[in-house]
């Protein structure tokens, strides 16, 4: 294998030298942006591990190396899973000191053994009997919100309905009362860019200021569920293990997985549908296929996580000397693992390029993770998908995208959805004569 060097012979932390691609990689712009898995087939092919000097990270790019490293914790830690992946300012910091920000490990990022011991305790609302008794719920929101523009002929899926109505689910799930739920959807995005973004030092103090007062309407909310004994959902659920188990769950661990609980259960889920209208209804024989026999919608659900994931990076840290595809890491190395490129690796997908509903095996995508850290809302978002397509290509099977459009990202090294998906259609078309203006 031959690999162009950087011109300034820049190297690794392990003194070996960084090749010319490797330099030049930026996650917050450019190619990656537009799609980053295949911004690094070039690199599944040549270096699929290469360390980065923009970031400081090693970052992977093959199926069979990221599934590995999800399913070794004790060599690579999720502990810098939520860490700013941007460094921050000073003045960023002095804002959120203010607001006594200071959360500590949450579910995602935390070691074992007490990784498992709290999963296994707050796994009980997650579990795909649970989540079903929510089917009907996310059915009446979608389909409230689809009345309100079913008859214009022209829609923004984003900003009218995947927007909107994951937000409502996600927080009716976690259990937040219907008079705080505006006031969330008002934090969420704020913690992608400070998380997972590239703010300026500008965008830094607004963002930190933001978070700031996120962390502690969280804490207000954990308080305000603690006195209601007739509250349900996620949060009044890790509640009542924390009265079980107060060694295992102080109030710091409660307010940290509400706040992170509204991005994880809101924004992916919007990310992911709205991924997946683009790419069916781009590929349009698939929509039509799915239009025709909604039972395929589960396959094409998976297929869709695979070809155009919400999730598309995660972060480990080594935790020992080790080696990943043949390049020594050290301890201490941190290592951004890009599954949008391990879904499109051609050795676990054949023709990885294209689009799939009838995929074999499209279901063992990584876009959930694999292992011990596997996304604990995987049923909630697959469900929520589900009812999505099924409605949607029910009153809407003649719905296309608007031409020309241009399709934008918030840019971050980690979660991907277009931040508009324009439609149009013939509202004197529409299948149910009640829809029709």
């Amino acid at each position: 294998m031959t690999v162009d060097h950087a011109p300034e012979g820049v190297k690794s932390p392990t003194g070996c030298p960084v090749s010319g691609m490797a330099a030049g990689f930026d996650p917050f712009q450019g190619a990656y942006q537009v799609d980053p898995s295949s911004s690094l087939r070039g690199a599944r092919k040549e270096e699929p591990v290469f360390y980065s000097p923009l970031l400081d990270y090693w970052v992977v790019t093959r199926y069979e190396d990221i599934k590995q490293i999800f399913k070794t914790p004790s060599v690579f830690s999720p502990s810098i899973t939520l860490d700013q992946i941007t460094p921050i300012s000073d003045e960023a910091l002095q804002i959120l000191g203010s607001y006594q920000f200071a959360p500590g490990p949450t579910i995602v990022n935390e070691d074992e053994p007490i990784h498992t011991e709290r999963r296994r305790l707050l796994l009980q609302p997650f579990e795909a009997e649970n989540v079903a008794t929510l089917e009907p719920k996310i059915r009446e929101v979608v389909n409230t919100y689809l009345d309100r523009v079913i008859k214009d002929g022209r829609a923004d899926l984003i900003g009218d309905l995947l927007y909107e109505v994951p937000c409502i689910v996600a927080l009716i799930f976690l259990g937040v009362p219907d008079e705080d739920i505006e006031t969330c959807r008002h934090f969420g995005m704020q913690q992608t860019l400070f998380t997972w973004g590239h703010p300026t030092g500008d965008e830094q103090t607004r963002v930190a200021t933001g978070m700031g007062k996120f962390w502690e309407f969280a804490g207000g909310l954990v308080d305000k569920l603690k006195a209601d004994p007739n509250a349900k959902g996620w949060i009044p659920h890790a509640i009542e293990m924390q009265r079980q188990h107060p060694d295992l769950f102080d109030d710091n661990y409660l307010q940290n997985i509400m706040m992170s609980g509204v991005v994880a259960a809101h924004e992916t889920t919007t990310n992911a549908t709205g991924n997946a209208f683009r790419t069916l209804l781009e590929n349009r024989s698939s929509w039509e296929e799915i239009c025709a026999d909604p039972t395929l919608i589960p396959k094409a659900i998976e297929e869709c996580l695979r070809y155009s994931g919400s999730v598309v990076a995660w972060r480990r840290k080594a935790v020992v000397d080790t080696t990943v595809g043949g390049v020594d890491i050290p301890a201490g190395g941190r290592l951004l693992i890009v599954m949008a490129s391990a879904n499109r690796d051609d050795s676990m997908f054949p023709e990885p390029d294209d689009f799939d509903i009838h995929r074999g095996n499209a279901r063992r995508h990584l876009t959930f993770g694999i292992g011990s850290h596997t996304c604990l809302g995987a049923t909630l978002a697959r469900l929520e998908m589900k009812v999505f397509l099924e409605e949607v290509s029910r009153r809407l099977p003649h719905m296309s995208l608007v031409a020309g459009q241009e399709f934008s990202y918030l840019p971050n090294t980690s979660f991907r959805g277009p931040e508009h998906v324009l439609v149009e259609w013939d509202p004197q078309q529409n299948p149910v004569p009640a829809d029709r203006p």
